[in-house]
């Protein structure tokens, strides 16, 4: 069959790439062999002008058969999509990481600049004698991505905020003051340009390269709550409202506790830590 074509997320036609559909389930956690038998199914069942999405949800369904944990690995990408829709889950979602790799973190800040009062900074980030200035980006439709206009902006508001007077004071004379723009998605060519020219950092979606934001919660497994099969939108409003945005502090929840005070069955919450484990083991 001619499977030489597929649509992307961005509506464009695009080569069926065997390696691209066998490293998708490797980079899951499947082994080689497993990646590769999912690569020959898929080849085998693509037809000319198949969806990306489709080819997705197939991969996603073998893996289920075979690694749960794979399987539960490899839908990232739309558990970070589910971190919104304002985008103010994701801020808070950015903040826990944050967090995590030991820098002191508030959210929503108001900053004043030499030529505007104030700005509303998404989080602020410290470390040691490092601080960052930090603009969360996020996008919930397929395909989106974080451009040009955006770097301009975060990096003219991050030169006022230097120009106004709270990082003049004493405080901050040693200190390494830096601007880092988040996405739960990939940046175009001109934003990644741009931002090295002017020295902001960026972390998104495999960028850095080796070091992008899915590097960052994989390698220290900080998975967002999105990503647990079973988790429903009340459920996640309640668990965001507590701070418990990642999978590992779901392991911490009394099944029997909550299901009492949400009015749930149990089995639901206890469904959910199953998950975690699963995904965390």
């Amino acid at each position: 069959m001619d499977s030489s074509y597929v649509i992307n997320l961005s509506g464009e036609k695009e080569q069926f790439s065997f390696q691209k559909v066998y490293r998708s389930a490797k980079r899951a956690g499947a082994s080689a062999q497993l990646a590769q038998k999912i690569a020959e199914i898929i080849e085998k069942q693509a037809y000319p002008g198949i969806k990306t999405s489709e080819i997705f949800k197939k991969v996603k369904q073998l893996l289920g058969q075979e690694s749960p944990k794979a399987a539960l690995k490899f839908n990232l990408k739309k558990a970070m999509q589910k971190l919104g829709p304002t985008g103010f889950i994701f801020e808070k979602f950015v903040g826990e990481i944050f967090e995590k790799l030991g820098y002191k973190v508030k959210i929503n800040q108001f900053l004043p600049g030499g030529c505007i009062r104030d700005y509303e900074i998404d989080f602020i980030a410290q470390k040691n004698k490092l601080l960052y200035v930090g603009e969360c980006k996020y996008r919930n439709l397929p395909g989106e991505r974080v451009g040009s206009k955006d770097a301009l902006a975060n990096f003219a508001r991050f030169s006022d905020i230097l120009n106004g007077p709270y990082f003049k004071s004493n405080q901050y004379k040693n200190f390494k003051i830096k601007t880092i723009m988040v996405a739960n998605t990939k940046f175009t060519k001109r934003a990644i340009d741009y931002s090295a020219c002017v020295g902001a950092e960026l972390l998104g979606w495999r960028y850095p390269k080796n070091k992008g934001l899915e590097y960052l919660i994989e390698s220290q497994k900080l998975y967002p709550i999105t990503i647990l099969p079973s988790l429903n939108n009340y459920l996640a409003d309640y668990l965001v409202s507590k701070k418990i945005m990642l999978a590992q502090d779901v392991l911490k929840i009394n099944a029997e506790n909550l299901a009492s005070k949400l009015k749930i069955p149990k089995n639901k919450i206890q469904r959910l830590i199953q998950e975690a484990k699963t995904l965390l083991k």
